[in-house]
C-alpha cells in the first residue's frame, strides 16, 4: 500500500478536513487515538506536518505503519506522560473523548505536550438525540453515533455546553469553535448558546492555555 493510493481510495470525514484547516503546514503534530490514519495521512500529505501517531488498537496501528506513518501502540491515559512539554505545535483527539475515562488527565496532557489542541467530538445535546431518547425511548444510533448502545464505546455523554464549562474549570480557553449540522455544513461560532447547542450534530475546538 502506497501513500497514494490510501489517500484516494480513504474515506475523509468533514471533521477530519475541517480540522486539517486548522493546522499550520509543516508544524509539529500528534495524532492521539489516531485509528486507521486517514486524518493523520491527509495532514502529512497535504499539510506537510511532521506527524506522530498514538493508538490503542493493533489493528490500527498496523494500518497506520502500512501507510507509511510514524505511529506507535499507547494508551492516550497512561502513554502521554512519556512525551515531554512542548514537544508538538498541536495534540489533537478526534472523535475520542467520550471513549476517555480520565476526560480532566487527558486534556491537561494534551495542553502540555502540545501548545495548542484540537478536540472533536459528537455533540449529546443534538435534537435528534435528544428526541431518540425523549419520544423513541432509545439511545441514538446515527451515522456520528454508529453503534448500539452494548457495542459503543463511548462512555461519557455530553454536550457543547457541557465541554466549554469543563474547559473553564481547567482554565483552558476556546480559540476556535467549528460547529456541523447534519448536512455536513460547518460554521465558526463566537460562542455556544441553546439553540447552537441543539442543531449542532458535532464540534471541534481548537483549545489554548488561558
Amino acid at each position: 500500500m502506497n501513500r497514494q493510493e490510501t489517500t484516494a481510495t480513504a474515506r475523509i470525514r468533514v471533521d477530519q478536513k475541517l480540522i486539517a484547516d486548522m493546522v499550520t503546514p509543516g508544524s509539529r503534530l500528534i495524532d492521539v487515538g489516531c485509528g486507521d490514519g486517514v486524518l493523520l495521512d491527509l495532514l502529512v500529505r497535504d499539510r506537510q506536518v511532521d506527524g506522530r501517531g498514538i493508538e490503542l488498537s493493533q489493528e490500527g496501528v498496523n494500518t497506520c505503519v502500512a501507510r507509511g506513518l510514524a505511529v506507535v501502540q499507547g494508551d492516550a491515559e497512561t502513554d502521554l506522560h512519556n512525551y515531554p512539554d512542548d514537544a508538538f505545535d498541536f495534540a489533537l483527539l478526534s472523535q475520542t473523548l467520550p471513549a476517555i475515562f480520565d476526560v480532566k488527565g487527558v486534556l491537561r496532557e494534551l495542553l502540555r505536550i502540545g501548545r495548542c489542541a484540537v478536540v472533536s467530538f459528537p455533540n449529546f445535546g443534538y435534537w435528534r438525540v435528544r428526541t431518540d431518547l425523549l419520544f423513541r425511548g432509545r439511545s441514538p444510533i446515527s451515522e456520528n453515533l454508529p453503534n448500539a448502545w452494548y457495542e459503543s464505546p463511548n462512555i461519557r455523554f455530553f454536550t457543547l455546553t457541557d465541554f466549554l464549562n469543563l474547559l473553564d474549570e481547567l482554565d483552558l480557553t476556546a480559540q476556535q469553535i467549528i460547529t456541523i449540522d447534519h448536512r455536513g455544513q460547518a460554521k465558526s461560532q463566537k460562542q455556544i448558546g441553546h439553540w447552537t447547542n441543539l442543531l449542532t450534530e458535532q464540534a471541534i475546538f481548537l483549545i489554548g492555555r488561558s
